[in-house]
């Protein structure tokens, strides 16, 4: 039986959420157009005939900038040694660069087998496919080069199937029924921030946070589910963002609300209620563990 650990880094927004996503069969990880979108790490275990394996989705590595991003990078880079096999994701619609170099400058002493995971493929011609597999296979020493669409699904099986067997034998990690080791709260709070960024686009900053105030879970027992309640503030780094997340008349924050509540019903297959409200980062203290948690 095969049994191991396999960290999906790269550069920011080259699709490795969508990909642990595509592959574990459930949203684990939020996705997003903006920079930086992923700030932990997450993990999701999938069990096979042939045994099991933890895949980590990791924050984009990229130059720091502020103290959130050291810690997302830093999240990322720890788990270079720590894994069985390193995936390096890179989205193929981008130009190689100086952010490609730096990661694979990364990679050249790691001990695990390094993937090359092509990614977005259905996004570009297949007569440039080829091409690019040269030019990055040129670029560092890969024990496997493998183009695959993380939004189609396309090539993601034959990327499973290769990863299994240059995987240890072994016995799985974690029981049969395990998926995450993200605590509920945590995809709660994900789930409002991914909506957040996607009805503001550039108008707020990544550094927005989401957390949960009150999580309270429906009744046990009975013939009908209860209801989720959750009661989230916003996070904003200044007052002046606050009007553009509230919107005209509250229109904007409803809107979120109504998406994000959508996509928690889904999650969590039970009624949700939802009660967002906004503040700006400096009313809390700065030595609060709110901000802490949530690395502000």
């Amino acid at each position: 039986m095969k049994s191991g650990f396999v960290s999906f880094i790269g550069r920011p927004n080259a699709g490795k959420s969508t990909l642990l996503n595509r592959i574990i069969g459930t949203k684990l990880a939020i996705v997003s157009d903006k920079p930086q979108t992923t700030r932990n790490r997450i993990l999701g275990v999938k069990n096979y005939p042939e045994g099991q394996v933890v895949f980590l989705d990791t924050p984009g590595i990229h130059r720091p900038l502020h103290r959130m991003n050291v810690r997302m990078v830093d999240a990322a880079v720890d788990t270079i040694g720590e894994v069985d096999v390193l995936g390096l994701v890179v989205d193929v619609t981008e130009p190689a660069g100086k952010g490609d170099r730096f990661v694979l400058d990364l990679l050249k002493h790691a001990e695990a087998p390094v993937f090359l995971i092509l990614n977005k493929i259905d996004l570009i011609k297949k007569v440039k496919l080829l091409p690019l597999m040269q030019q990055y296979g040129d670029m560092g020493k890969f024990a496997e080069i493998i183009p695959v669409s993380a939004g189609t699904g396309d090539n993601v099986d034959r990327l499973e199937r290769t990863i299994i067997d240059h995987l240890p034998e072994g016995e799985p990690r974690y029981p049969a029924d395990y998926l995450t080791d993200q605590p509920e709260r945590f995809f709660a709070s994900e789930i409002v921030r991914e909506k957040l960024l996607q009805f503001t686009h550039a108008e707020i900053p990544f550094s927005s946070a989401v957390v949960v105030d009150r999580f309270e879970e429906p009744p046990e027992g009975g013939d009908r589910k209860g209801v989720l309640k959750l009661y989230c503030t916003i996070v904003v780094d200044r007052e002046s963002q606050k009007p553009i997340i509230l919107g005209r008349g509250g229109d904007m924050i409803k809107r979120i609300g109504i998406a994000a509540r959508e996509d928690l019903e889904r999650f969590f297959d039970t009624k949700v209620f939802l009660d967002l409200h906004v503040r700006v980062k400096s009313e809390w203290r700065e030595d609060d563990g709110v901000l802490k948690d949530i690395g502000l």
